[in-house]
């Protein structure tokens, strides 16, 4: 499929008579500013998508009119991007494909990875042991019979290097559930990173991060709420200025609906210089 393939409208939106509707003007802006960069970049996989009915489905829904507030919604690939990140999602492209993997030492993990990527993986999903998740070392009394059980166990620089040695980490997105600890690891991946040239700005994945999730449901926590919180906003801020590509904080929501919770309230950490991130 040609990238150079021109823009192929969606089905008209249903709005009102007048050509001057709000709603019919933005979502032509929408397709002139925020769709037409992406199409041209990344054409979309197919020219018509259907469900498994074969009924058409539309690259664009909107209101019937603009008597009904469309501002909180917004458009795919426009803040507050409450209808996605992208423009097209997964009409351009395919979501990543991971598999949660770790056990054993950083070799066993890394030939895991390997063979994963190999494989079809396009990104990896790091699960690591609990003497990782409580920032105790292997070779920690406390750590017993646990080093490499349920996951991999990374204690040092050295042994990140040796968890991601070989692997593309330029070509690649890494996903790592690792709260209490994360600023540790997330750094020390971060070198490794460098070790292999890549440098920061080209390293891309998510960093779990979700301290509260610790507190109200999993309980792998190491230090009082304020204080891991301030770790939290710290590790957001470099990102903000340092890694443009890495996601810093993911909310575990699943950990804690299934401790319980009913509902779910909105985050929001608010930074050194005034800017608030909202989780």
């Amino acid at each position: 499929m040609s990238a150079s393939r021109p823009l192929r409208p969606s089905a008209p939106t249903p709005v009102d008579a007048d050509h001057h509707d709000p709603v019919r003007e933005r979502a032509r802006r929408w397709e002139a500013e925020t769709l037409a960069p992406v199409l041209a970049k990344n054409p979309e996989r197919k020219d018509r998508f259907t469900t498994l009915g074969g009924i058409p489905v539309d690259r664009l829904y909107t209101p019937r009119s603009s008597r009904r507030s469309f501002d909180r919604i917004g458009y795919p690939g426009q803040p507050p991007f409450t209808r996605g990140v992208h423009p097209t999602m997964y009409r351009g492209r395919v979501w990543s494909m991971r598999m949660f993997s770790g056990f054993g030492t950083p070799e066993d993990t890394n030939r895991r990875f390997r063979y994963l990527l190999k494989h079809g993986e396009s990104g990896l999903s790091v699960a690591f042991d609990d003497p990782t998740l409580y920032g105790i070392d292997a070779d920690d009394p406390e750590a017993l019979g646990e080093v490499g059980k349920c996951g991999v166990n990374v204690s040092s620089l050295d042994d990140m290097r040796r968890l991601l040695a070989g692997i593309p980490l330029a070509d690649v997105t890494t996903s790592m559930t690792i709260n209490a600890p994360a600023n540790i690891l997330w750094g020390m991946y971060l070198l490794a990173g460098s070790s292999s040239r890549v440098p920061f700005a080209r390293l891309g994945g998510t960093t779990q991060n979700d301290i509260l999730k610790e507190y109200i449901a999993q309980k792998e926590f190491l230090y009082p709420p304020r204080h891991a919180l301030r770790l939290v906003t710290d590790t957001i801020e470099f990102a903000t200025r340092s890694t443009p590509q890495w996601n810093p904080v993911s909310i575990s929501g699943y950990h804690i609906r299934e401790a319980g919770s009913t509902a779910v309230q909105e985050l929001a950490f608010t930074l050194a210089d005034g800017r608030t991130y909202v989780a």
